[in-house]
């Protein structure tokens, strides 16, 4: 089974993760576009008991455009985000894909809040869109 270990930007907060993701996606709403600082966002959602967190971090909890909330978990030192929990999907922990620093990454199989994308990103094809 493949391991992968994501890390914060200054390595202080970590999360090994064993397995494939359950779900790799690109989510263009605004609050991902603030929180990333890029237009969009894109995170690997893993079984809970398959990531293994080690180090600090410092929760935000955010209410998203349906009502339901986010709890992400950031480095109290370097400020970056290393995972969060999303109200519903208690079972899962979520990763930004980014944190992995890897290019061999699993393509996004999901785009959501298409409506906001900008109009030169585009999604891989074969992803389901979600508008």
């Amino acid at each position: 089974m493949p391991s992968r270990l994501a890390s914060c930007s200054c390595g202080q907060l970590s999360a090994k993760v064993v397995g494939e993701p359950v779900r790799v996606s690109i989510c263009h709403c605004l609050a991902c576009q603030r929180r990333t600082g890029s237009v969009f966002g894109e995170q690997a959602r893993f079984r809970r008991q398959d990531v293994t967190l080690s180090g600090d971090s410092t929760r935000y909890v955010r209410v998203g455009d349906e009502g339901s909330s986010a709890s992400f978990h950031f480095c109290p030192r370097c400020g970056a985000t290393l995972y969060y929990e999303a109200e519903g999907l208690e079972a899962f922990l979520t990763i930004p894909v980014g944190a992995f620093a890897d290019p061999d990454f699993p393509a996004p199989t999901v785009s959501v809040y298409e409506e906001r994308m900008h109009h030169w990103v585009q999604p891989p094809p074969e992803a389901e869109h979600i508008p």
